[in-house]
């Protein structure tokens, strides 16, 4: 199988990456079609024998930073979580939403580790090479975001760690 067709066979994946990466499908079907313009244009630069996956993974990061480098967006200040609401008896449908919108809050670093370890199930190795990050990097991301995420679907922010001394 050649590299054109193995590209094919990798967009359903690229497309939901991108929709959990940037929370929009026009604009996650923008970054996939980015992403592969810019891999068929450096296609002559993937070693063939390595992660096809991993590579392109990789390619999307890159758009996508730069992307967001261009439009000057700041991620907000770790002091300044937003706080969720609690789980609804209504049902799953309510924490998958609110699991979504936490997962969005997330600093894109610790967000894109997150999606690509759990969503792809991708190895911290796989990880560490596609965002061009060390491995420890990779598992301190992934702890803090999973800390954050935790902490969001409990209804906690920031301010339910410090306790008030008299």
């Amino acid at each position: 199988m050649n590299e054109a067709q193995r590209l094919v066979e990798l967009i359903p994946r690229l497309r939901r990456y991108a929709r959990e990466l940037v929370g929009d499908r026009a604009t996650a079907d923008d970054l996939v079609q980015d992403t592969l313009e810019r891999a068929w244009a450096k296609l002559h630069l993937y070693r063939r024998g390595t992660d096809l996956r991993a590579w392109l993974f990789t390619v999307m990061h890159n758009v996508h930073v730069n992307r967001v480098r261009a439009a000057r967006i700041t991620d907000p200040l770790e002091d300044e979580m937003p706080e969720l609401a609690q789980r609804a008896p209504q049902g799953d449908a309510l924490m998958v939403r609110d699991l979504d919108r936490a997962i969005t809050r997330l600093p894109a670093e610790q967000r894109a580790v997150l999606l690509l370890v759990t969503l792809e199930e991708m190895s911290y190795e796989q990880v560490a090479a596609a965002l061009g990050i060390p491995i420890g990097t990779v598992m301190s991301r992934l702890s803090r975001a999973r800390d954050k995420l935790r902490a969001m679907m409990q209804g906690q922010g920031t301010a339910a760690k410090l306790k008030l001394v008299k």
